[in-house]
C-alpha cells in the first residue's frame, strides 16, 4: 500500500550514548548475536503504521532548533558502555543548556517520554536532572516479585494499572491489557505536581504501591516517564499490552500537536476579485427566488446580478482551464435563464458538462454554480450557490480505489470557500440536487470529508467528555486532528458509498427512488457503515494502522452524533446509532455504569461484526420475502434492541396488515418518531445542545 505521510514526528534521541536504538543495522552492531535486545524498530514502525514520523538524532545537541522539528523526543536509557552496549555517540550525559533547552520545549507543548533502568544511578546518565525540572525522579531500584510476575521471573514485575483517565483527552490505559516491568525501578512523584501514575508495583513487591509509570501536564505539553525500557525493545513490545501502552504513551505525550496542525488551503482563486463578485451577486440574488428557483415580479433587481455572476465566471475561467466546457454551459444557461424571464432554472446542459469524476487530483480546485436545494439545508427551495471546492486524492486513497474499492463517481471534496447556503449543515454536493427540466446527469457524489470531519470533532469531543469514555490516545488524536480526522472521512465514504451497489440486496440501494418505512433506509445506511467498518478492521490487520481511526469515527458519529442531531421525525441516521449503540450495549461490548461510558475495545470489532451479521442476514432472507413481509422483518430486528414507540402499529404483537402488491399506504400508519430515544440519548442531547450547531449559525 502507498504509504501515507506523517502527521506528528517523534525524534529519538541516539546522541547521548543509548542503550537502544531504532536503527536495525545499529542494534545489530550493538549485539551481534541478539540485536532485539537493543533495538526499538519494531516501536518505531508501530508508529509509522500510525502516520507518525520517527527519526533518529544522531549527532547533535537538543538545542531549540533541534527540537523545533519534533512533536514528541524519546530519552530512551543513555548509559555508559560499562553497564550497556550503546549506540556509541558520546557522553550520556544531557548539557545543562539541553535540559533548560527540553524544559522549555515541554512548556511550549511539546512531548518528552523518558526511559529509565533499574539501579538508575549506576548508568552514568543525568535523567533525573532533567525530570526533577517535572516533579519526578527514577529511583535507584530493581523491583522484586516472588507472587505478581512473569514467567516465575521476580524481576520481571507486572505492573498493578491504575484507573485511566476519562473523556476527549484520552485514557492512557485504554486498550492495555497488562504490564510487565523487566528489572525496574521506581518513581518519585514530587507533591504537587499535575501527574497520573498509570502503574505500580503489586502489594506482593519488594517496593509495594510504587509508581513505574506516570504521565505529567506541564504547561502546554506533557511528559512520559516509566522506570524501564525493556518492555517496549523488539523482544518485549509484543508481551500483553505493550504495544497498545506504547501507542498510548506516543499519542497522549504528541496531543499539543495533533490538535495544532491544519490543512493548508490554496486560496489564490478564491482571493480573486471575480470571485468576491460571483458570491456576493449570488447571495444577492438568494432573495429574489420563489421555491423552484424563479423570479417573479423582481425581474429588473435580477437582471445586473445575473449578469455579474455570468461575467464573473467568465472572469474566474482562466483559473480553471480543465473546466473550460462547464464554465461556458453554465454561463450559456445562466444567460438562457434570463433571457427566457427567469423562470425555474433549467441547468442541464452544464450539469452534463461539471465532471470533477473524471478530474480526481490531489489539490485540484473546481469552480461551482448552480441552482440546487441543499440536503440538511435551512429548507428545500432553489437557489444558485457557487463553490470553490478542493479534492483530496492522495496516492494512498487513489492506489485504494483502483485496486480495491472502485468506486467512479466518488469525489471527495473540501470547501474553499462558498455562498451562504452553505453556511448550513449540507455536507454533500449531489446531481440529484440541480434543477434541471427532466432527468438529472448522475456522474459524480460529492461528500464534503471536511465539513463532516469538523462536526464529528466537534460533537464527539463533548459527548466523550459527558459520558466519560474510556477513549485511546490515539482516538483523542483523531478527535483533535483536522488532518487524521479528513483523511479517516475519506476513506470511510469512498467504502461506504461503494457498499450501496454491493451485497445481498433484495431492493434498489439507492431508495430514494422508492418510498419506503424509513427504518429501511436506516438499516441501508447502517449496513454501509459496518461493511466499512468490517474493511477498516480487515486494512489494519493487514498493516494500514490508520484504518483504526476509521473504525474510531464509524463507531463515534454513530453512536453519539446521528441520534441527538437532526429532527426526530423519521430520522433513520439517528435511529441507525441507537441500534449500534443498543446491540453493542445489550451484548456487553458497552458498559454504561456509575455515569461513565466503557468500552471493551478488545472485543469491539466482534460486537461490530454480530450486528453487520444480522443485517446482513436481514438482506439474505429479504430476497425471498414480499415487500411487506421485509418491512415488518426489518422493523422486527430493529425493535428487538430499540422498543417502537407506544401505539405502534407495526409492532409484532399488534401489526396487522394485507400482504398486498403495493403496500405503501401502511407507510403513512409509521409515527413520526416510531423508535423514541431512550432516557440515555435524551439526557445525552440535553447536555450537547451547546455543540451540536455549527459555530457559524450560533455566531449567525
Amino acid at each position: 500500500m502507498s504509504p501515507q505521510p506523517p502527521v506528528i514526528r517523534v525524534l529519538f534521541d541516539e546522541s547521548h550514548d543509548q542503550a537502544w536504538t531504532v536503527r536495525p543495522e545499529v542494534a545489530a552492531r550493538m549485539q551481534p548475536s541478539h540485536p532485539a535486545d537493543a533495538s526499538y524498530a519494531r516501536a518505531a514502525d508501530v508508529l509509522r503504521a500510525r502516520r507518525i514520523a520517527v527519526d533518529p538524532l544522531v549527532e547533535g545537541a537538543l538545542d531549540a532548533d533541534t527540537l523545533a522539528g519534533a512533536d514528541v523526543v524519546v530519552l530512551a536509557h543513555p548509559s555508559e558502555p560499562k553497564w550497556e552496549a550503546t549506540v556509541g555517540t558520546g557522553s550520556p550525559l544531557l548539557s545543562i543548556a539541553e535540559i533548560d533547552a527540553l524544559e522549555a520545549y515541554v512548556a511550549g507543548g511539546g512531548g518528552l517520554v523518558v526511559l529509565g533502568e533499574s539501579e538508575q544511578d549506576k548508568y552514568g546518565n543525568n535523567l533525573n536532572v532533567l525530570l526533577a525540572r517535572f516533579g519526578l525522579s527514577i529511583e535507584h531500584d530493581t523491583v522484586q516479585d516472588y507472587d505478581y510476575n512473569l514467567n516465575a521471573t521476580p524481576s520481571w514485575v507486572r505492573s498493578v494499572p491504575a484507573l485511566g483517565e476519562r473523556g476527549a483527552g484520552g485514557d492512557l490505559l485504554a486498550g492495555v491489557a497488562g504490564a510487565t516491568f523487566y528489572r525496574a525501578g521506581t518513581i518519585f512523584v514530587e507533591d504537587g505536581t499535575d501527574t497520573q501514575v498509570l502503574a505500580r508495583t503489586a502489594a506482593s513487591a519488594s517496593t509495594p504501591g510504587a509508581p513505574l509509570a506516570v504521565a505529567v501536564r506541564h504547561e502546554a505539553g506533557r511528559v512520559v516517564a516509566l522506570a524501564d525500557s525493556d518492555l517496549f525493545g523488539d523482544d518485549c513490545i509484543g508481551d500483553l499490552g505493550h504495544e497498545a501502552l506504547w501507542v498510548n504513551l506516543v499519542s497522549w505525550a504528541g496531543e499539543h500537536a495533533y490538535a495544532a496542525g491544519s490543512i493548508d488551503v490554496n486560496a489564490e482563486a478564491a482571493s480573486d476579485p471575480a470571485w468576491a463578485a460571483l458570491r456576493d451577486a449570488t447571495d444577492a440574488l438568494r432573495p429574489l427566488q420563489s421555491a423552484d428557483g424563479p423570479v417573479e415580479g423582481d425581474e429588473a433587481a435580477a437582471a445586473p446580478l445575473v449578469e455579474t455572476m455570468a461575467s464573473s465566471l467568465e472572469a474566474l475561467a482562466p483559473r480553471f482551464e480543465h473546466q473550460a466546457d462547464y464554465l461556458a454551459a453554465a454561463v450559456a444557461d445562466l444567460r438562457a435563464w434570463a433571457e427566457g424571464g427567469y423562470g425555474k432554472p433549467d441547468f442541464t446542459t452544464s450539469l452534463e458538462l461539471f465532471r470533477p469524476d473524471l478530474a480526481r487530483r490531489d489539490e485540484i480546485q473546481h469552480l461551482v454554480l448552480f441552482p440546487m436545494y441543499l440536503q440538511n439545508g435551512r429548507d428545500r427551495d432553489v437557489h444558485f450557490e457557487a463553490l470553490i471546492v478542493e479534492v483530496p486524492w492522495p496516492e494512498w486513497l487513489a492506489e485504494l480505489e483502483r485496486t480495491r474499492y472502485d468506486n467512479a463517481k466518488f469525489v471527495p471534496v473540501t470547501l474553499v470557500d462558498h455562498t451562504s447556503g452553505y453556511d448550513s449543515e449540507c455536507a454533500v454536493l449531489f446531481p440529484e440536487t440541480v434543477s434541471v427540466a427532466g432527468k438529472p446527469a448522475n456522474h459524480f457524489g460529492g461528500i464534503f470529508c471536511d465539513r463532516e470531519a469538523e462536526r464529528f470533532r466537534r460533537v464527539v469531543s463533548g459527548a466523550a467528555d459527558t459520558v466519560g469514555i474510556n477513549l485511546p490516545p490515539d482516538a483523542a488524536a483523531l478527535l483533535a486532528s483536522e488532518r487524521l480526522s479528513q483523511d479517516a472521512y475519506v476513506m470511510w465514504d469512498l467504502i461506504h458509498d461503494r457498499a450501496h451497489s454491493r451485497g445481498d440486496l433484495p431492493f434498489d440501494p439507492f431508495m430514494i427512488r422508492q418510498r419506503m418505512p424509513y427504518w429501511m433506509y436506516s438499516l441501508e445506511e447502517l449496513r454501509c457503515d459496518l461493511t466499512a467498518f468490517g474493511e477498516a478492521v480487515k486494512l489494519e490487520a493487514e498493516g494500514m494502522a490508520f484504518a483504526r481511526n476509521v473504525q474510531y469515527a464509524i463507531l463515534f458519529d454513530r453512536i453519539f452524533r446521528f441520534p441527538v442531531t437532526g429532527a426526530r421525525v423519521r430520522n433513520y441516521d439517528g435511529l441507525g446509532g441507537q441500534l449500534l449503540f443498543a446491540y453493542l450495549h445489550r451484548h456487553g461490548y458497552v458498559h454504561w455504569t456509575d455515569n461513565r461510558l466503557t468500552v471493551e475495545w478488545d472485543r469491539l470489532a466482534e460486537g461490530v461484526a454480530g450486528l453487520r451479521e444480522e443485517v446482513e442476514k436481514l438482506y439474505r432472507e429479504g430476497i425471498d420475502r414480499s415487500k411487506l413481509a421485509q418491512w415488518g422483518a426489518a422493523h422486527d430486528l430493529v425493535s428487538r434492541y430499540v422498543p417502537a414507540a407506544s401505539g405502534s402499529t407495526w409492532a409484532r404483537d399488534v401489526r396487522d396488515y394485507a400482504d398486498v402488491e403495493d403496500p405503501r399506504p401502511y407507510i403513512d400508519d409509521v409515527k413520526a418518531d416510531e423508535f423514541p430515544l431512550s432516557m440515555f440519548y435524551t439526557s445525552l442531547k440535553a447536555k450537547l445542545e451547546p455543540v451540536i450547531a455549527r459555530p457559524e449559525a450560533v455566531a449567525a
